[in-house]
Order: structure tokens, then C-alpha cells, then sequence
């Protein structure tokens, strides 16, 4: 089997594969990754490094072409990175090409970005002085990606990193390399210059904390667990370097007596059990009152009894495998928690086979929980979604508020005051409206509050917020 290198200073190198299996059929093994060690994550900090002065004074139209290029073949190739997708992270493959193509999509809009770098011109308090105001790229960026969106997050941070002029070294997480993989060899040959992309695939105990240990890195953007988050910020305040963590989420999707039951129940089941719950803006805390509750519960659970469960390849299938054993066992974990604590098992809560091994699990719904559980308070990471019944909207409110996290909150109602109300009430960082809480597009800002997330958003032109420093320059005329 080919051995898949890092890309180190623009050449191919490594050894020590470590095989990428298939959660939905764990006797295929999807590709062999090669493992950096600490010593690999310095060299390619010292070629970003080295890079940066050149890249960071090259021409937009060469960052244009490279940024489009790339985006150009990933939509060509659609297909095939939306298969590999599936393979290694056991999303479906609609979702693995829909996630692919927004990739795409994330790369062609920072392309457009890289034309319209623009500053400010203003006049001084003072006479015949004039105010500039630019961007500059902040030098080498650490980009550290988590295994749920193997190929839209990494786009979503290095796509703006290169557009604004900065280098990269770029950490995967271990579950899933071959996107990210992908991603560098189409950057690779797309014409980036060496030392300007860095790919180091392993773990992050040995790679991750190298980059942290670093005191060249002058920004690191994370995706991942609280815990971890709060590491790279500790880190981060030691090296007085910027950094910017998207963490966890246990989201609210609310549900009044007044919403058209069918959008209500969809919006639910898609944003608790598609992608097998694992987005960190899936709704796990289904907040609903109680005119509409019973009724709620009973169509949301004959939706459930119609998803299908299997391999992510197959055609017809709704959810696929959890990504791991690990995970799998967090999962099973929390649903004996939630049975501990008095919550009613409504459906699902078992492991399942299927025609090949893999980590297979029933979406699960609990009723009669309270929003003082931990299946209510700690995020789970799996199709795992809890009914909290309230009796009216205040209440529902004040419910969906009460979390550590502000990521994602959505609300099912007919109710135009009730709607507004909630969009400025709500405590997250992004609010649906009859939506799944889930899916946000590639050209809007991404992020939450609170324990979610810290520092300045994802996505679209809020991304020079980070990825740029601003400077003001003086000229007597």
C-alpha cells in the first residue's frame, strides 16, 4: 500500500504509516499515513518560517490562481474526495460530497478575497498629513483541524491564512488524514511555493504540542475539544501569539405549541442525527412546551424509526457509523448516564450490526430529561438528543440560556414575535428559524460564545479579523 508523506518545506517525507481505517467496514483499510514526529513539526515551522517574507510580499493575482486552482480541482474531483471522505469519517456520501463542494466553495471565495485586499485612507487631525490604514498577513499560522469535517474545516483555515499572506503549518486530526492529505498534494501542485504549506499528520501529543511549545508560530487557529482549546490558548498567552478556538457545543433547538409540526420534527431530526450528531452545532437538548410536547415526541420518534443506519457508502442511507470505537464507547456511556438519571429511553440506545463490522449505533432519543443532567449539561458527539419539556416560551427561553456553551440555537414557531425575540435573546453565536441548527454557509461568519468559542470568527471577511494585524501609517505631505 502507498505510503501517503507529509509535506515538509515542499518535499514529500516521513515514514512510520499508521493505517486509516473505515468505520463503516473496519476491515478496509482506506490509506497508510505517514507519522511526524517533534522534530518534523520544527522543521516545518522553520520552513513556513523561512517562507513567510516571500509569500507574505507576493502578488494577489498569484495567490488568486493558486486559491482557484485548488478550489477548481476539488469541485472537479467532488466524487472521488466525497468517497474518500466517507470512507475515513463514515459521514454519508451526500453529505461527504456536499461537504467537499463547500470546500470548493471556501476556496473560491478566499481566491475573490485575495483581489479585493483593500485598507483606508483618511485625513489626519492634523494639516497636510494622510492616514493609511492596511492588513498584513502575522507570519506562521498553526492550523490544528479536528476528524468531523475532514476537508470544510481545514479549507475554512487555510484557505484564508494563504489568501491574506501568511504560511502554514497544518496538524489533521489522526482519525482522518486523506482529506487533508488531499488538500496539501492539490495546493502542492497548484503552484504554492515551497515552505509555504506544511502538511504534519500525526499525534498531537508529539506534533500538536510541538506547534504549541513553539515560539515561532504567530497564530494558531484550533478546532477540537474545550479541553484541548484551553490548552492552545495557555500556550498561546505564554508566546504572546494570537489564537482563535472553536470548542465545543450543547445546542438548544426550541420547540413552541405554535410550530408546523413537520418543519419542527425535521429540523430536530437533522440537526441532532444526521452526520451521525457529530457537528458540533447539532441540537443535543430538544426544548419543547408543553401544548405541543406529546405530539412532538411521537412524530419525531416515527421519523426516527425511518432513518437507516449503515455503511455510508450505500445508497439510502441516513446515518452512518460513529467514527471510532473511542467515540462509540462515550456514546454508549452517556445513554447509560442518561438511563441512570431518570431520563426515559424513547428510542434507540443500542450498538448494531451490520452486513460489515463497524461502530454502529441507533440514533437515540431520551424524554423526561431536565436541563440539570449531563446528558443535558456535557457534550456527547453522537446521535444522542434529549426532550426537556417546558411550559412556555419564557421558559423555553431561559432553558436554551442555561449552558456553559453559545454556539449554535434554534427555534421552531409560526410566531414572528416570538422568532425576533429569540434571534436577539438567544445566547449563541449563530440562531435558526424553522432550520436544523446545523449548516451555515461558506461565506458568513462562524462562531459562538461562551465556552464555545474565543476570539474573532471563521469564515467569510470576518476571517481577516484573524488572520490579519492592522497597521496605521503617517505621511507628511
Amino acid at each position: 500500500m502507498t505510503l501517503h508523506h507529509n509535506l515538509i518545506a515542499g518535499e514529500w517525507v516521513g515514514s512510520n504509516g499508521v493505517e486509516n481505517i473505515n468505520p463503516s467496514n473496519t476491515n478496509e483499510i482506506v490509506g497508510l499515513y505517514a507519522t511526524a514526529s517533534a522534530d518534523d513539526a520544527k522543521t516545518a515551522i522553520a520552513a513556513a518560517k523561512a517562507a513567510f517574507p516571500a509569500w507574505s510580499r507576493s502578488g494577489i493575482l498569484e495567490r488568486h490562481a493558486i486559491l482557484k486552482k485548488t478550489a477548481d480541482e476539488i469541485l472537479a474531483r467532488k466524487e472521488e474526495l466525497g468517497n474518500l471522505l466517507a470512507r475515513e469519517e463514515g459521514k454519508t456520501l451526500p453529505e461527504a460530497i456536499g461537504e467537499t463542494i463547500r470546500a470548493a466553495q471556501i476556496f473560491d471565495f478566499f481566491a475573490g478575497e485575495a483581489l479585493r485586499l483593500a485598507g483606508e485612507v483618511l485625513p489626519s487631525a492634523r494639516p497636510n498629513i494622510g492616514v493609511e490604514i492596511t492588513r498584513e498577513p502575522i507570519g506562521v499560522i498553526g492550523i490544528i483541524t479536528p476528524w468531523n469535517f475532514p476537508i470544510a474545516i481545514p479549507a475554512w483555515k487555510i484557505a484564508p491564512a494563504l489568501c491574506y499572506g501568511n504560511t502554514v503549518v497544518f496538524k489533521p486530526a489522526e482519525l482522518v488524514p486523506g482529506c487533508s492529505w488531499a488538500i496539501a498534494d492539490i495546493l502542492n501542485r497548484a503552484g504554492l511555493p515551497k515552505g509555504v504549506l506544511n502538511l504534519v499528520m500525526g499525534k498531537g501529543s508529539v506534533v500538536g504540542q510541538a506547534m504549541l511549545d513553539s515560539p515561532d508560530l504567530a497564530g494558531i487557529t484550533f478546532t477540537g475539544s474545550t479541553g484541548t482549546g484551553k490548552r492552545v490558548a495557555a500556550s498561546s498567552i505564554e508566546h504572546n501569539r494570537k489564537f482563535q478556538l472553536e470548542m465545543g457545543g450543547k445546542n438548544p433547538m426550541v420547540v413552541l405549541d405554535d410550530a408546523d409540526l413537520t418543519v419542527a420534527v425535521e429540523a430536530a431530526a437533522n440537526s441532532g442525527f444526521f452526520s451521525t450528531g457529530q457537528r458540533c452545532t447539532a441540537s443535543s437538548r430538544l426544548i419543547v412546551t408543553e401544548g405541543i410536547h406529546d405530539k412532538f415526541v411521537a412524530a419525531l420518534t416515527e421519523k426516527l424509526k425511518t432513518l437507516v443506519v449503515d455503511d455510508a457508502l450505500k445508497a439510502g442511507t441516513h446515518i452512518g457509523p460513529v467514527v471510532d470505537e473511542r467515540q462509540l464507547a462515550t456514546d454508549t456511556d452517556y445513554i447509560a448516564i442518561g438511563r441512570q438519571e431518570g431520563a426515559k429511553l424513547a428510542f434507540g440506545g443500542e450498538t448494531i450490526t451490520r452486513e460489515n463490522p463497524g461502530f454502529y449505533l441507533q440514533p437515540t432519543l431520551f424524554t423526561e430529561a431536565t436541563n440539570q443532567m449531563r446528558i443535558s449539561r456535557e457534550e456527547i458527539f453522537g446521535p444522542v438528543a434529549s426532550v426537556i419539556r417546558v411550559k412556555d416560551y419564557e421558559e423555553a427561553l431561559s432553558v436554551a440560556n442555561d449552558t456553559p456553551f453559545g454556539l449554535s440555537a434554534g427555534i421552531a414557531t409560526t410566531s414572528l414575535k416570538h422568532a425576533t425575540h429569540f434571534k436577539r435573546n438567544s445566547e449563541a453565536g449563530m440562531v435558526m428559524v424553522n432550520l436544523p441548527t446545523a449548516g451555515v454557509d461558506f461565506h458568513v461568519p462562524f462562531g459562538g460564545r461562551k465556552a464555545s468559542s474565543f476570539g474573532s470568527r471563521e469564515q467569510g471577511k470576518y476571517a481577516a479579523e484573524f488572520f490579519t494585524v492592522v497597521k496605521t501609517a503617517y505621511t507628511l505631505a
